[in-house]
């Protein structure tokens, strides 16, 4: 297990940045921009990078093009736009992953995340929802916890893949409920949804607007939200910190960053204008519909939530004994 050293000087790239003296952000944008989604088409971090992306085409007048480019849970896509030009035509629209999971599982990363970005902002955050299959005789964290201590090895989590976050989610949940059940990775976190509605699995922490429908159809139940507060979409059910994990808190979030060295006045472009678009009435509206959170954080505030989730989720790492394959 290897964590990175540079998220000890985390923030050279917000430095970088500040201090080129490159082309001015002064009739930016000028041409085209080219938007890298490290990932497949039709997942969240795609949606949220194009239609993020045609605000921004719409109020420039310039075209902004999504480019997918998955791959190695992310990090060939994350590696182009680290060797882009930081001229603010090459940027990326991300999740957590490249950024705060592989810095500590990957042993041989290819680019350096404190080095090589500079963060424009977090957009939006995700909660995800704890639910279980109706067999399961709990219906709050703590007699989820019990259950587990009862029947040691017996429960299972399924996760949408090895070393993802909703696999990481389910071992902070073990550490911290200091309970004894076994993450079974599904190919996928909609593999690991039927895992979960087929009895094959009895836990899952998965995509809040995902599990509404069988919450409703009772073919799942819900445990509890995973962030500090409640979804403004599921106002009644608690979070699993005030359900029986005190100070459990995790989160999904997504963002844009910039290649390090990418002139000041053009990231401050960016980010005022991402922000503005993320906080309007119709994104706000739209973004709690589907369970999320508008954030629309500065840089500064960006780099301290990807240094507190990169220590956290390498203490996870560590004590779960998850390794880089």
């Amino acid at each position: 297990m290897r964590v990175s050293k540079s998220f000890a000087a985390y923030g050279f790239g917000v430095l970088a940045a500040l201090a080129s003296p490159v082309v001015s952000g002064q009739g930016y944008p000028s041409k085209p921009i080219r938007v890298i989604v490290a990932f497949a088409p039709g997942g969240g971090t795609d949606i949220l990078s194009r239609v993020i992306g045609q605000k921004l085409q719409e109020l420039w007048g310039q075209s902004v093009v999504i480019e997918n480019r998955p791959g190695a849970s992310g990090r060939i896509g994350t590696e182009l736009v680290a060797r882009a030009a930081p001229d603010g035509y090459t940027l990326i629209g991300t999740s957590s992953g490249p950024f705060v999971i592989s810095p500590t599982l990957t042993r041989k990363l290819t680019y350096d995340v404190a080095k090589d970005f500079a963060p424009i902002t977090m957009a939006v955050t995700y909660p995800y929802l704890l639910t279980a299959h109706p067999s399961v005789p709990a219906k709050t964290a703590a007699e989820l916890i019990a259950l587990a201590k009862a029947n040691p090895g017996k429960l299972n989590f399924a996760a949408g893949g090895y070393a993802t976050p909703t696999h990481l989610s389910a071992e902070l949940f073990k550490l911290m409920g200091k309970i004894d059940t076994l993450v079974i990775g599904y190919n996928g976190t909609g593999a690991a949804h039927i895992g979960v509605l087929t009895g094959d699995c009895a836990l899952l922490f998965g995509n809040v607007i995902a599990q509404t429908p069988h919450l409703r159809s009772g073919k799942l139940k819900a445990i509890g939200i995973s962030s500090a507060r409640r979804s403004a979409l599921l106002p009644d059910i608690p979070t699993i910190s005030e359900s029986g994990v005190p100070g459990f808190e995790v989160d999904s979030w997504f963002g844009w960053l910039a290649p390090a060295g990418t002139p000041a006045d053009i990231m401050d472009k960016l980010n005022k204008e991402i922000v503005r678009i993320v906080h309007s009435a119709e994104m706000k509206s739209r973004l709690v519909s589907e369970g999320a959170d508008p954030i629309g954080s500065t840089p500064s505030e960006f780099v301290a939530h990807m240094k507190s989730e990169t220590a956290k989720w390498a203490k996870v790492i560590k004590a779960a004994d998850i390794k880089s394959q």
